[in-house]
């Protein structure tokens, strides 16, 4: 167990961190923060260096708030105790694991990282490991700002979840995590790959460095095994090339897998699975949250059972049902190929056309967004191309890069979302689906400034009960 009564002084904090001190080495650190803002009484205050702030200009408002100790990059003219090193970035993982009495060494953490499924694997994975016995918490897209917390929040919840008596942590690990440190000072028990898309170049400008900064959770001082979808080109090539113990995962070694409109149905470890969640992509998540369990101890047989009661995520394929004769499905999907796993897992609920609802996120990776239109053209039967979040750029810019990559199919161009998502909806014939991708579980959208609120979901049932179906959502 954590010993929270553990006395963690700047002095040890320096002799960790292999850094200069400065000042008194007996002061205590109780808690440790880069928020300027949360600083208490006998914290430490960490002068991170962003894109646009630097911390060391917040560090006297920080002491004069209580903070007794500071982490900086060079010395400052104020007189607290100060830990001198050369990224503060990068020692604040390790800094605040070693504050909050280092919980990953008491806590068996699940890291998953990847473009697409890191939620659903995650979540997947919590509901194995409370059917296992295994009291778990979920960090993730759907429980907090960041997909990755900053290292001292994330330090702090581990440490939370061990004292309120958790065995296990399911945690989604994105690549900015893992590029800004969020994640250094965690020991993972498992390192789970999904697969790799585009997405985020906006922050790693390339393929490779994007690629690089997902393959860091499986080095061997961070990681102890890797779980790896190797039906992805970037698995086989992180199974070739990390150091750690690796388990393999495929769709292609499932012989009798078949899917169809009510889930999936295959033999994993000799055990028959009803797996009922649609479409293949859930099902390769499934897979590595079920892979990642038995790591940890799982017996196969409790999990292939507990695979059969599994409820998807918010806004990961969720239908949205009431008693219409044509589907509606709501999903997170905006990544060219997130968006393709989307489209055919509609095709394959339904039987009749796929009608396509999606645009682009704004100030984002604009290089996807012609790529997000050949893969809806290609495989949609109809398309209404719309507004996402498009924070400060125009919508219709960002739909007409989109539109770009469309050439057999005419879309319809309609800028506000929820006539969007009316039109769709009222398009629809028995056998349809109407797949509204791109936001998900998300309940504003960001415009300009503003934050205003859309929820997906609610838009797409409200639209249900206007044309008759139904009396509104459960």
């Amino acid at each position: 167990m954590v010993d929270t009564a553990a006395v963690v002084t700047s002095a040890t904090l320096a002799t960790t961190l292999g850094a200069r001190l400065i000042g008194d080495g007996t002061v205590t650190v109780a808690a440790i923060t880069h928020d300027s803002r949360r600083v208490g009484a006998g914290s430490m205050f960490c002068c991170v260096v962003g894109a646009q702030l630097d911390g060391h200009d917040f560090a006297q408002a920080a002491v004069e708030a209580g903070a007794t100790s500071l982490l900086v990059d060079h010395a400052l003219d104020l007189p607290v105790a100060q830990v001198v090193v050369d990224d503060v970035r990068a020692a604040m993982g390790p800094a605040a694991s070693e504050v909050y009495g280092r919980p990953s060494d008491h806590i068996a953490v699940l890291g998953v990282t990847g473009t697409n499924g890191k939620t659903t694997t995650v979540t997947i994975a919590a509901h194995l490991l409370e059917a296992m016995g295994r009291r778990t918490i979920v960090i993730g897209t759907l429980t907090g700002a960041r997909t990755t917390p900053e290292a001292p929040d994330l330090q702090r919840q581990l440490r939370d979840a061990v004292a309120a008596g958790n065995s296990t942590v399911a945690m989604e690990v994105s690549s900015h995590a893992l590029a800004l440190h969020r994640v250094d000072g965690v020991h993972f028990a498992v390192a789970a790959f999904t697969n790799l898309g585009l997405d985020h170049l906006d922050f790693h400008n390339t393929p490779e460095r994007y690629f690089e900064a997902k393959a860091r959770l499986f080095e061997s001082d961070r990681a102890a095994v890797a779980v790896l979808d190797v039906d992805d080109v970037h698995g086989r090539l992180l199974r070739d090339t990390i150091s750690i113990p690796v388990v393999e995962v495929s769709l292609d070694a499932l012989d009798d897998l078949e899917t169809d409109a009510t889930g999936a149905r295959f033999t994993w470890r000799g055990q028959h699975v009803r797996l009922p969640l649609l479409g293949r992509h859930n099902v390769a998540d499934a897979l590595l949250a079920a892979e990642s369990c038995v790591v940890l101890g799982a017996d196969p047989a409790v999990i292939a059972a507990a695979l059969g009661t599994v409820t998807p995520p918010p806004g990961r394929f969720e239908p949205i049902d009431l008693g219409q004769p044509f589907r509606v499905i709501i999903d997170f999907a905006h990544t060219p190929e997130a968006l393709e796993g989307a489209i055919e897992a509609a095709r394959a609920v339904g039987s009749g056309r796929v009608i396509l609802v999606f645009g682009a996120g704004g100030d984002r990776d604009p290089s996807k967004r012609p790529r997000m239109g050949e893969v809806a053209d290609r495989l949609s039967d109809i398309v209404v191309v719309t507004s996402d979040n498009p924070r400060s750029e125009d919508p219709s810019t960002i739909m007409a890069a989109v539109r770009r990559g469309m050439e057999r199919l005419e879309p319809r161009l309609i800028v506000d979302r929820r006539a969007a998502i009316t039109a769709a909806i009222a398009d629809a014939q028995p056998g349809d689906v109407v797949l509204i991708a791109g936001k998900g579980h998300e309940i504003t959208q960001t415009i300009g400034q503003d934050e205003l609120p859309f929820d997906d979901r609610q838009v797409a049932a409200e639209a249900l009960v206007r044309l008759g179906w139904g009396s509104g959502p459960a």
